[in-house]
């Protein structure tokens, strides 16, 4: 097999692949966060609609998200509960008349697209804001250790 000599366009070619690379990974978890956004929101929003039943004010909000923390917890693991189950409600009702989605994206400059999860974009409690950062972190120490194998 002739031996590939490294020139200037292959040099060239390698330089674009990682860049390309990086660009895909990069954006794939800020699609991820912006979906764990929604998704907390949506969850917020189904447990208020389910407590209130149409009233103002929920009768047995904190029994319920014990229950629901330990059914779901039990299929889906860590992460759901009652004090982010509570948080989440709390997300969904701060923001219940902001309309979350990625549709916000089309209209950004490409340096604004960059900034997905600012404050600018998905204003979250301070709580929100590190779980996402948490759920990020993890992603890149899981890209690192996979890239290590």
């Amino acid at each position: 097999m002739k031996k590939l000599i490294k020139t200037q366009n292959y040099l060239t070619l390698i330089a674009d692949l990682a860049s390309l690379i990086e660009q895909g990974r990069k954006a794939s978890v800020r699609y991820v966060n912006t979906v764990l956004v929604a998704t907390y929101w949506l969850v917020g929003r189904r447990v208020v609609e389910y407590e209130q039943k149409g009233k103002e004010r929920a009768e047995y909000g904190e029994l319920l998200l014990e229950q629901l923390s330990r059914d779901i917890t039990s299929k889906f693991g860590k992460g759901f509960g009652r004090e982010n189950l509570r948080l989440m409600r709390q997300f969904y009702l701060i923001y219940k008349d902001t309309r979350i989605s990625q549709t916000v994206s089309g209209k950004l400059s490409k340096n604004k697209k960059e900034q997905m999860l600012s404050t600018e974009l998905l204003p979250a409690p301070e709580v929100l804001k590190a779980e996402i950062e948490h759920e990020r972190q993890r992603l890149l120490e899981m890209k690192i250790i996979k890239g290590k194998k």
